[in-house]
C-alpha cells in the first residue's frame, strides 16, 4: 500500500536525513534481486525498522549493526526450512539437525552468537513473536532446556525481508534480546504475486522434499492491501546409519524380527507441513491506518529413538544388565514358579525359557511378543497460530500534535501434541498397546503495546527523536495429560517392569496444569544528533514481573562520522532473559544415554524437594552486560563493516547435568508419591548455575560491478565467536561446559557471488566452517576436535519470459561429508556402537549433498 499520508512520508525522509553515514549493507542484503528489479536499480538502499523507535532509517545510519536479508535471497536456496536459509545468510547463526533428540527434533533450536535459541528475540512485523510450546530437553548442550520461538513456520515466499540486529536490545524490546533481534517483515504489496513448485532429494537418494508455495497481493478497498501467502511441504526421512553391532550379533545368533537397521540417525519425516500467513493494511484517514497480520501453521513430524535390545533393556527385558531375563509371574498369588533364565547369545533357544516361559501360561517375558527388540518412533503434531491487530498514525491536534503512535494487541498459541509409536508400557505386559499419545504442551501469549514518538527541536543538527511506550504481556504454559495407557502403572509394576510408554512416558493427571505469569513494562528511547556527524541514543526500560519482581535495563549507543567514507559506532547495554513459565514448572521423564547406557531420567521443577536437595532453587532471570564497537567504510562500490562484540551473561538458565540418584533420593521420591521411583537412575532440573562471556568479530564486505556482460555482486561475511564459561558448579558439570565452549565452530564465513544477465541468473555461495567439537550420543568419551570444512551452494535460473522461470541447484554441491566417527582407538567403543556414522554436531548436517529443481510463475 502506498501511503497517502504526506506527514508520514516526510517523517521517513527526515529519519534518513538525520545522519550522513555511508550505506551499510550486509553480505546477505545485496544478493541479486529478481531480473526486473535488477534492471531498475542494483543498489537499492535498505531500510530497517528494528533497532530504533524513530521512523524507519537506512541501516547505514544505524549506530548498531543490522543485516537485511531480502526475501528473494532467501528463496535462492534449495532448503525449504527457514532455519537453514538463515544459517546460510548469517554466519553467526547456527542450527543443528538434532537426530534422536526428543522434542528438539520437532522444533529445532538455533544459536545466534553462540547463545541458546531463547536468547534471541523474534519479531514479526516489529511485534514480539510467541514462543514454541516445545522445550528442548535434549538440546545438544548449548540448547538444553531452551524454549525459543518456532521460526521454521515462516515461509520465505511470505517475506519482504529479514532484519537481524546483531546487538543486545533488551532495553528496547524486553526479555530474550541478549544475543540480538530478528525481525521478519511480511510482504505488503497490493497487487501481483508468485507461485512456486520445488522438488529435491539428497544425493543418497532419500529425503525427497516437495514444496508448493504462493503469494498474492490484493487490494483491500482503494486504500489498503491484503497480502496472502501459503506453503505446503512434505519431506521424507533420511538415514545415515549402519547396523548396530548388538543388533547384528542378535541376527547372527538366530534371534528373529531384528530390524535390518535397528537405529536410524537422520532427519525426521515431515508430513502435511502447511503454513498460511496474511498481512493486511488499510488507511483510515490521511493520518492513520489499520493493520492486521497473523498465521495458521501445522505439521506432523516423526523420527527415530534408541534401539531397545531384547536382552538388556531395563524395565522391559532385563533389570541386571542382561545377566538374566525379566520374567513376570501372571498368577494372582504369585504361584507361577517362573524360572530364572540366564541370557546367552539367543535366549529364545534356552530350554528353560522354552519350557518355563514360552510354553508356560503363568509366566511372561516380552521376548515372546517382541523377540527382536524394538525402536520407538517419536513424533508430534505442531500447531502454531497468531493474530496481531493494531492502528498507527500521527496525532493532528492537542498536546500530542505531530507525535506518531502505534497501538496493538497480539495473541499467539503454539501447541505440541506428542506421539510415540512401536513401543510398550511394560507394566501392562502382553496387554500393552504399541502406540501412545503421551500428552500435550501449549504455550499461549498475549501482548499489548502502546508506543509514542515525536521529534523535538533543541537547536541541534536535526530534531531529537523521543519515544516511549507501555507494554503488557501474559504467558501461559499448559500441560495436558496423555492417554491412560501412556502413564498408568500396570499390574506388573511391582515385579520391576517399567511404567508408561517406554521412551516417553505420558504426562499423568498430577503433572497436568496451567501456569501463568504476567509482566508490564515502561520504556523511553532518545536519539539525539548533536552535530551532523555525531548521533547518540539512549534507551531505558523498566519491567515488572509478578513472579520474580522488577528489572531495569539501559542501552547507550553512538555513531560518529570521521570522514564522508568512514564512520565508527558502538553501544553499551544491559539485558536480561526471564525464565519461561515452562522452564519453571515442567516435569518430564526422558530416556537418554548416560556413559553409553540407556537410562530413565526424571526432569523435575527446580522447587521440587528432590531438586532442592540436589541444589535446585527458584529460577531467577539471567542478567547480561554487553558492548560493541565497530566501523563502516564505503568507497565507490565497496562496502565494508567491522564490529567487535562482548556479551557477559550471569546466572544462565539451563537444564542441569543428569545427577545420579542415591538410594535415599529414590526413597524420598517414592515417599512423595512418584510411581516407579526406584527405576529412575538420574534427575535433572532447570537452574541458574553458570556464567559465560561471549566475544566475537563480524566482518562484512560487499562489492558490485558490471562484468562478464552482466551485473555482479560479491559478498563476504565472516564471524569469529568464542564462549568461555567463567563460573559453574557440579550441577552443570565439566562435559557440558566443554560442549558450551567447543561444540560450535569459532570461525564461520560465507562468500557469495550473484550474477545477473539478460535471461539467466547465477547464485553461488561458499560456506566455511571452522573446527568444532564432534560429539556422539551426548557422551564425553566420544568427543573429538573435528576438521574445518567448506561446502558450496549454487543455483542457476533461466527466465523464459517476464513471468516464468526455471531453476536448478544444489546445497553442498560437492557432497562434503560430515566428520566420520573415530573413537574406537581412544575408548574401546566401536564407532557404530549406536548405529551412527557421523558426529551429529556437524554444523552443516550429516545428510550430505541435496539437489533440487523449481519452477516459478510471477504475475
Amino acid at each position: 500500500m502506498k501511503l497517502k499520508n504526506n506527514a508520514l512520508n516526510q517523517a521517513i525522509k527526515f529519519a534518513l536525513a538525520t545522519t550522513t553515514a555511508g550505506l551499510f549493507i550486509s553480505g546477505s542484503a545485496i544478493a541479486a534481486d529478481e531480473q526486473s528489479e535488477t534492471k531498475v536499480n542494483k543498489n537499492v538502499e535498505k531500510i530497517a525498522v528494528v533497532g530504533t523507535r524513530s521512523a524507519p532509517r537506512s541501516i547505514g545510519d544505524s549506530p548498531v549493526p543490522i543485516d537485511i536479508i531480502g526475501g528473494e535471497e532467501l528463496e535462492k536456496s534449495g532448503n525449504t526450512d527457514m532455519l537453514e536459509l538463515l544459517k546460510g545468510a548469517v554466519p553467526s547463526f547456527n542450527v543443528h539437525q538434532n537426530p534422536i533428540s526428543d522434542a528438539a527434533s520437532l522444533v529445532r533450536p538455533a544459536n545466534l552468537r553462540g547463545l541458546p535459541s531463547d536468547s534471541t528475540l523474534i519479531l514479526l512485523n516489529g511485534k514480539r513473536r510467541h514462543r514454541a510450546s516445545v522445550i528442548a530437553f535434549l538440546g545438544g548442550g548449548i540448547n538444553d532446556g531452551a524454549q525459543g520461538a518456532d521460526i521454521s513456520v515462516i515461509p520465505s515466499i511470505a517475506l519482504k525481508q529479514v532484519e537481524v540486529l546483531r546487538d543486545g536490545a533488551a532495553a528496547q524490546y524486553g526479555s530474550d534480546a541478549i544475543a540480538g533481534v530478528m525481525n521478519f517483515q511480511l510482504k505488503d504489496a497490493s497487487e501481483g504475486g508468485k507461485f512456486e513448485v520445488r522438488h529435491g532429494q539428497y544425493y543418497e537418494g532419500d529425503g525427497d522434499t516437495t514444496q508448493i508455495s504462493g503469494n498474492v497481493g490484493l487490494p483491500f478497498t482503494d486504500n489498503g492491501f491484503a497480502n496472502l501467502s501459503f506453503q505446503y511441504k512434505t519431506a521424507d526421512a533420511t538415514s545415515r546409519s549402519e547396523q548396530r553391532p548388538d543388533a547384528a550379533a542378535l541376527s547372527a545368533a538366530g534371534v528373529p524380527e531384528v530390524s535390518s537397521l535397528a537405529q536410524v540417525w537422520g532427519a525426521p519425516e515431515v508430513d502435511d507441513d502447511i503454513s498460511i500467513f496474511g498481512n493486511f493494511g488499510l488507511e483510515l484517514t490521511n493520518d492513520s491506518e489499520f493493520y492486521m497480520f497473523g498465521n495458521y501453521s501445522e505439521r506432523d513430524v516423526r523420527g527415530g529413538f534408541y534401539y531397545r535390545n531384547p536382552h538388556t533393556r531395563p524395565g522391559v527385558y532385563s533389570n541386571d544388565g542382561g545377566e538374566t531375563l525379566l520374567v513376570a509371574d501372571l498368577t494372582e498369588d504369585m504361584s507361577g514358579n517362573c524360572p530364572t533364565i540366564a541370557i546367552d547369545d539367543n535366549v529364545l533357544d534356552n530350554p528353560d525359557y522354552i519350557s518355563g516361559v514360552a510354553n508356560n501360561p503363568d509366566c511372561f517375558a516380552f521376548n515372546e511378543t517382541i523377540p527382536g527388540g524394538f525402536t520407538p518412533n517419536f513424533g508430534g503434531n505442531i500447531t502454531d497460530t497468531s493474530l496481531t491487530i493494531g492502528t498507527k498514525g500521527m496525532f493532528t491536534g492537542g498536546f500530542f500534535k505531530g507525535a506518531f503512535y502505534d497501538l496493538s494487541g497480539t495473541v499467539g498459541l503454539n501447541e505440541s501434541r506428542y506421539f510415540i509409536y512401536d513401543t510398550v508400557n511394560a507394566s501392562l505386559g502382553a496387554d500393552s498397546p504399541r502406540d501412545f499419545s503421551p500428552g500435550k504442551y501449549e504455550q499461549l501469549e498475549k501482548n499489548f503495546n502502546f508506543d509514542l514518538s515525536k521529534g523535538f527541536d533543541f537547536d541541534l543538527a536535526y530534531d531529537v527523536n523521543i519515544a516511549g511506550g507501555l507494554e503488557w504481556h501474559e504467558e501461559t504454559f499448559t500441560v495436558i495429560s496423555g492417554d491412560e495407557a501412556s502413564f498408568t502403572a500396570g499390574p506388573l509394576t511391582e515385579q520391576g517392569f517399567g511404567i508408561g510408554s517406554n521412551g516417553f512416558p505420558g504426562f499423568k493427571p498430577s503433572d497436568a496444569g496451567e501456569y501463568t505469569r504476567r509482566n508490564y513494562a515502561a520504556y523511553v528511547d532518545i536519539e539525539a544528533p548533536f552535530t551532523e556527524d555525531f548521533l547518540m541514543g539512549l534507551a531505558v526500560r523498566f519491567e515488572d514481573y509478578d513472579s520474580f519482581g522488577t528489572t531495569t535495563n539501559y542501552k547507550v549507543m553512538a555513531q560518529y562520522h570521521v570522514t564522508e567514507d568512514l564512520n565508527v559506532r558502538g553501544s553499551v547495554s544491559t539485558g536480561f532473559r526471564a525464565p519461561t513459565v515452562g522452564q519453571a514448572n515442567v516435569s518430564n521423564v526422558q530416556t537418554n544415554l548416560s556413559d553409553g547406557v540407556l537410562q530413565d531420567s526424571a526432569l523435575l521443577p527446580p522447587t521440587n524437594p528432590i531438586a532442592v536437595q540436589l541444589g535446585g532453587t527458584e529460577l531467577e532471570p539471567e542478567e547480561s552486560q554487553s558492548y560493541t564497537l565497530g566501523a563502516v567504510y564505503t568507497i565507490g562500490d565497496l562496502f565494508l563493516t567491522l564490529d567487535y562484540y562482548n556479551i557477559e551473561v550471569d546466572d544462565r538458565i539451563s537444564q542441569s547435568e543428569k545427577i545420579v540418584l542415591s538410594q535415599d533420593d529414590k526413597d524420598t521420591l517414592e515417599a512423595a508419591g512418584v510411581p516407579n521411583a526406584q527405576s529412575y537412575a538420574q534427575v535433572s532440573f532447570f537452574t541458574n548455575d553458570f556464567d559465560t562471556t561471549t566475544q566475537g568479530i563480524d566482518l562484512v564486505a560487499n562489492y558490485t560491478a558490471d562484468m562478464l556482460g552482466g551485473s555482479s555482486t560479491f559478498s563476504l561475511a565472516y564471524n569469529w565467536n568464542e564462549t568461555e564459561v567463567t563460573k559453574f558448579s557440579d550441577i552443570t558439570g565439566e562435559f557440558k561446559v566443554k560442549r558450551l565452549e567447543e561444540d560450535l565452530p569459532n570461525h564461520r564465513a560465507t562468500l557469495t557471488w550473484a550474477q545477473q544477465w539478460e535471461s539467466i541468473s547465477l547464485f553461488t555461495r561458499a560456506n566455511y566452517y571452522g573446527e568444532y567439537q564432534g560429539v556422539h550420543v551426548d557422551y564425553d568419551a566420544t568427543a573429538k576436535t573435528a576438521d574445518a570444512a567448506v561446502t558450496i551452494d549454487a543455483e542457476i535460473t533461466y527466465f523464459l519470459n517476464e513471468s516464468v522461470s526455471f531453476s536448478v541447484g544444489a546445497q553442498n554441491l560437492f557432497d562434503q561429508d560430515a566428520e566420520k566417527l573415530d573413537f574406537e582407538d581412544r575408548t574401546g567403543i566401536p564407532n557404530n556402537n549406536w548405529g551412527g556414522q557421523y558426529y551429529e554436531t556437524s554444523p552443516y548436517g550429516i545428510n550430505g549433498g541435496f539437489y533440487y529443481a523449481k519452477a516459478t510463475y510471477t504475475f
